[in-house]
């Protein structure tokens, strides 16, 4: 009986040894599919370690070896249990407050990169923000985005990223347009979960709505013809709709490809904003597209409160599936609609607390590495945007490293979700995902190489 008793011990040891090699030899198999070498040579000597391991203590047989079998079990089952034990860091109220004030869209860097210098434009906006004239000299005194005196110049990216802006141009015209003189009766739960659908059916990552708040929108437009006018906006709801940008594209972040592909992204999320508006006008409510360059509010904002994600340390919206790697359109509308539960997303917030590989890999180290602190009546990670932008201006493309390192990042599939479960799960989980991602790939990951299509 004793014996019998040992011999199983002996099984099940192995067994786990097997599983935790075997778990190895998956993420091996992932990481070559996902082209990520370093992940391929530590999965593969994990998994080579483990079942040597596991192996040698199977077959060798020494003084008290059931009690350290036991031992060893216990301590492998208690460490399991407690990386999954569901212990939470939760928001309280003041971290999740609004913000009271609206932004002015004229102070942001893309608007002050559009002033023209003597202009009467450009000399009122330093003449009322004179502390930022000096800041602002810095970027005008670099060659500027895809400029071919850029240090990541390349001619091919450039002209894809150049010709992907000139169509979103296109578009700006028809962000509204004539509303149906028949107003259709509409169920409210059957409209939005066709518009949800239909969305995903176009290339939606995620689709959420909430109602339309004042801290959404931006006091004054900042770019374009309608520089200066005041925004007001009646709707009372707004769609807000995210797309993936390209994995590979962006692991070769700060190079041409990362703006290649964020400029694709913006154009098709902004075609997409564009069918829903039409789609809700031709039923005979007002509907108005926010696409990139024509915006009247803030996207990440909009966003968060639909339930797609929450502000992170880099300051833009965290996915759950996808992290950062999204870009994101909204369509604002008074069509009857219901609003998307908004998930506790917690567990991002804490992650990004401790994470901190985006401000350890930016080149411009334009992300704080502080935590959150209070602005506009709200706990927020604030970055330093001039610097950010600065860089921008010197290597001509949007950079997107913070993006690429993300641990959020990695694709969406089987193995990445499962590790987003446990961090979504435990407060645990989420501090030895990060010990293990610096392991796997890197605490400061490499840029890949264009594609072989491109160089």
């Amino acid at each position: 009986m004793v014996l019998l008793k040992y011999d199983i011990l002996n099984i099940i040891f192995l067994s786990i040894g097997i599983i935790i090699s075997s778990i190895f030899f998956y993420t091996l198999i992932i990481s070559i599919l996902e082209k990520e070498y370093r992940a391929v040579k530590v999965s593969f000597l994990l998994s080579i370690t483990t079942i040597s391991i596991f192996l040698t203590i199977h077959l060798y047989n020494f003084k008290h070896k059931p009690i350290v079998l036991i031992i060893l079990l216990s301590i492998i089952i208690l460490l399991v249990l407690i990386l999954f034990l569901p212990i939470q860091f939760k928001l309280s109220p003041k971290s999740i407050s609004s913000p009271q004030q609206k932004h002015d869209e004229r102070d942001i860097i893309f608007s002050r990169n559009e002033l023209i210098p003597e202009t009467e434009r450009f000399k009122n906006y330093y003449k009322n923000n004179p502390e930022k004239e000096l800041i602002d000299n810095k970027f005008r005194s670099k060659p500027g985005l895809l400029s071919p005196k850029s240090s990541f110049y390349e001619p091919f990216s450039y002209a894809a990223a150049h010709a992907n802006l000139q169509l979103i141009e296109v578009l700006k015209p028809h962000i509204n347009g004539e509303i149906a003189e028949k107003k259709q009766t509409v169920d409210a739960s059957k409209i939005t979960n066709y518009i949800k659908n239909w969305g995903k059916l176009l290339g939606t990552h995620s689709i959420g709505i909430t109602q339309l708040k004042e801290h959404h929108l931006y006091s004054h437009k900042g770019r374009g013809n309608t520089y200066g006018k005041a925004i007001t906006n009646s709707h009372h709801y707004a769609i807000a709709l995210t797309i993936e940008m390209n994995n590979e594209m962006v692991k070769t972040a700060p190079q041409g490809t990362i703006i290649m592909e964020s400029t694709q992204q913006y154009l098709s999320s902004g075609t997409i904003a564009l069918q829903i508006a039409g789609f809700i006008r031709n039923l005979g409510y007002s509907a108005q597209a926010h696409i990139d360059g024509s915006y009247e509010l803030i996207c990440p904002l909009v966003a968060k409160d639909a339930g797609l994600g929450e502000i992170g340390r880099m300051g833009l919206l965290m996915t759950p599936k996808l992290g950062p790697r999204v870009r994101i359109a909204v369509v604002t509308t008074d069509i009857p609609l219901e609003l998307s539960k908004t998930p506790d997303y917690s567990s991002i917030i804490d992650f990004c607390r401790i994470c901190k590989k985006c401000a350890d890999a930016c080149p411009s180290r334009s992300i704080p590495f502080n935590d959150r602190e209070k602005t506009n009546n709200t706990l927020r990670w604030k970055i330093n945007s001039e610097s950010c932008f600065t860089y921008w201006c010197t290597i001509g493309t949007d950079c997107g490293r913070c993006m690429s390192v993300c641990p959020y990042s990695h694709p969406n599939n089987f193995l990445h979700n499962f590790i987003r479960f446990g961090i979504a799960n435990s407060y645990i989980f989420r501090r030895f995902a990060l010990i293990m991602d610096d392991l796997f790939y890197g605490r400061k990951p490499k840029s890949w190489k264009l594609p072989k299509w491109i160089s």
